[in-house]
């Protein structure tokens, strides 16, 4: 169950609907955790920031590239929202969440992604080495800080306790929570 109850649009302050109406343009709904994040505009927009980062890598990464490693973290960190967001993209595009079939760059950003969310303290050199092989610096830094934003967003909707999204249910991660309880 929410710990914070999302916001309602009828009852909503203007800026508040108005970013509600600009996510319905966009992405056609407007999921739980953007529901709940609306409670603060400039939280909401923060953590908008997100679609700004992917926008970037997107033409350096591709869609598939930026969902396995946004599944990596979100996966790594147990979110059920965000992990099973991503595992819905992956697999209505085919792939097997089970058994990933993964080029070189998917497999360093994978890795990262579960580094990022298990233990940052020590991603191994090999995928520092084969950022750097495959990546400017500046690339490199908009793929940490994308998976910055994204271990938040993570963040965000486990101590939230943001209720997942029905269009999820069949997607649905196994979560350390779910196991116990």
């Amino acid at each position: 169950m929410a710990y914070i109850p999302m916001t309602d649009y009828e009852t909503a302050s203007e800026a508040v609907r108005r970013e509600y109406d600009d996510q319905i343009a966009k992405h056609g709904r407007i999921t739980n955790m953007k529901r709940t994040l609306l409670h603060n505009v400039p939280s909401f927009r923060a953590y908008m920031e997100w679609y700004t980062l992917y926008d970037e890598l997107k033409p350096v990464l591709g869609d598939r590239a930026l969902s396995l490693l946004s599944y990596a973290i979100s996966a790594g960190n147990d979110c059920l929202i965000c992990g099973s967001f991503f595992k819905k993209i992956l697999e209505e595009n085919g792939d097997d969440t089970n058994d990933l079939k993964l080029n070189e760059v998917e497999e360093l950003l994978y890795t990262l992604g579960t580094c990022v969310a298990i233990d940052p303290h020590n991603v191994p050199d090999y995928v520092y080495d084969g950022l750097k092989a495959h990546f400017t610096d500046a690339q490199i830094v908009t793929i940490i800080a994308f998976a910055g934003i994204m271990y938040a967003t993570n963040l965000f909707n486990t101590v939230a306790k943001v209720d997942l999204d029905e269009v999820l249910y069949d997607f649905k991660i196994d979560t350390k929570e779910n196991a116990n309880g």
